[in-house]
């Protein structure tokens, strides 16, 4: 048996010696291969090129705080901070000590003003900026626009490298897009990807009203990133990186340069960043598909969802659920194209707005005011709130809404300026009502456009109304006038 095997392995060697060796061939001709090394050759002298261009002009922001509480993390204990030790102050946790940041900025004036996020040098106690050639400047705060998270700040120098700003507007979703900042507080870190979206919008809100429409990349972008610049294969910078969401997932967005350039040239000028408002909360129709149906014979506009008590839009015939389709005869489709078509208006002009109102268009003229740097929410906290139960005919179980008939004694008492309606004393957890935000206190005016004077009227008008479809409330919230949809199964 053995003798058989032996026979049968010399059998299989002798036949595998005599295939002959396999030789590699290409498809490609060597010509064509070379070729196709020199245009690698050229990218990568191109990428390396942008680098090389921009990294002078690139500046590293370390900021510090004082007398805040921070908390250390392990990894500071594990690298930075050596073995525990009663004598080492830094390992005493939550200890009151200075706060330092990292962020990165870029020089865009060779007199020593730089531009970078706004959230970098936010309550900076002192500001520190390091150049590229290893040089040390303190920095001071120019100016600084919260809503776009811009900020400009200089140091004293002369003769100082600065960026070439490109054009935002000339972007394309897919052309290469190269960051440069100090992320985990590694200088001068050099990453490249595409452009992947542009005008993404809603990212970053402040007081409901968003600005800023972000150029979108996956060049990794991480927490040091912020204030560096976005630049482009000729090595300009078109974006301000920013609003890292995902934690290098492959999710960076950038500030246009189009837009820090107009508000850092007004910053540096020293002036103060005014914008032109309405005072309104929208949505884009569809965005909400609860309330789609009850817009039909609409395709296009944007649904006013809320009117801030006090707003321009408050002194006018506006009201809450209108679908604006025009401003200023200019059609209107999307929320955020209705805040830009606003914001190049100028404050106190006139504007007229069209607007779509059960079934019939309406011309409502409106004078814009100035955005107001906080815009304050409606509160339901009263010194004596309404006690949930108080009237047991205003249970209204399939919504898991409570009311009670808005008397002058109520209305007194919680400071409500409206004078008809029923009040809302509860709102059952996890019920219709509740998902649509409807809050104790609320003043509930109307029901489905047919105004409600006392409680037998609204009962009246709930029974009329067709649950399935969905029952339109207006809501009055301190003066906020606002609406929501109950809708039977929703």
């Amino acid at each position: 048996m053995r003798l058989s095997i032996l026979t049968l392995c010399v059998a299989f060697s002798t036949s595998f010696a005599t295939i002959p060796e396999a030789v590699p061939t290409s498809s490609v001709p060597a010509a064509a291969a070379e070729a196709g090394k020199d245009v690698v050759h050229q990218l990568n002298n191109a990428f390396a090129k942008v680098f090389e261009t921009m990294a002078p002009s690139v500046v590293i922001i370390e900021i510090s705080k004082k007398n805040e509480i921070s908390e250390t993390s392990p990894l500071d204990d594990l690298f930075f901070q050596g073995p525990p030790d009663e004598n080492n102050p830094r390992r005493n946790p939550g200890a009151t000590r200075p706060v330092q940041s990292e962020g990165s900025g870029f020089i865009v004036r060779p007199d020593g003003y730089i531009f970078t996020n706004f959230h970098v040098i936010e309550d900076a106690d002192k500001i520190d900026v390091k150049l590229r050639d290893g040089r040390d400047f303190p920095a001071r705060v120019v100016g600084t626009d919260e809503k776009t998270d811009i900020a400009v700040i200089k140091i004293d120098a002369k003769d100082l490298p600065v960026v070439q700003l490109g054009d935002s507007d000339a972007v394309r979703v897919g052309q290469f897009a190269f960051a440069i900042g100090a992320p985990f507080r590694l200088d001068y870190t050099f990453t490249y990807g595409v452009i992947s979206g542009k005008g993404r919008s809603r990212l970053l809100q402040t007081g409901g009203y968003s600005i800023s429409d972000y150029l979108q990349t996956d060049a990794s972008i991480n927490p040091g990133n912020s204030g560096g610049p976005l630049c482009d294969i000729d090595g300009k910078v078109i974006g301000m990186n920013t609003l890292i969401n995902g934690m290098n997932r492959g999710l960076g967005f950038a500030i246009p340069i189009n837009m820090a350039k107009e508000i850092g040239t007004e910053l540096v000028a020293g002036h103060k960043i005014m914008r032109p408002w309405l005072g309104i909360r929208i949505e884009t129709l569809g965005d909400d598909p609860t309330i789609r149906d009850l817009f039909k014979g609409a395709d296009k506009g944007v649904v006013v969802r809320t009117i801030e008590a006090d707003a321009p839009a408050s002194k006018s015939d506006l009201r809450p659920f209108d679908l604006i389709t025009q401003l200023d005869g200019t059609p209107i489709e999307t929320d955020s194209q209705l805040q830009h078509e606003i914001l190049k208006k100028k404050i106190g002009q006139n504007v007229e707005l069209s607007v779509w109102r059960k079934g019939q268009t309406v011309k409502v003229p409106i004078k814009t005011g100035e955005l107001p740097n906080e815009i304050s929410r409606a509160s339901n906290e009263s010194d004596r709130p309404v006690q949930p139960g108080q009237s047991r005919d205003g249970g209204i179980g399939k919504f898991g809404l409570q009311v009670q008939e808005l008397t002058d004694d109520v209305a007194k008492r919680l400071k409500l300026s409206v004078q008809h309606g029923v009040v809302v004393t509860d709102v059952e957890d996890n019920s219709i009502a509740a998902a649509q935000d409807i809050q104790r206190e609320d003043v509930i005016t109307e029901v489905d456009g047919k105004p409600v004077t006392n409680l037998q009227s609204f009962r009246e008008a709930l029974n009329k109304a067709d649950p399935k479809r969905g029952v339109l409330l207006y809501l009055d919230r301190k003066s906020t006038k606002t609406f929501a949809v109950l809708k039977a199964g929703g």
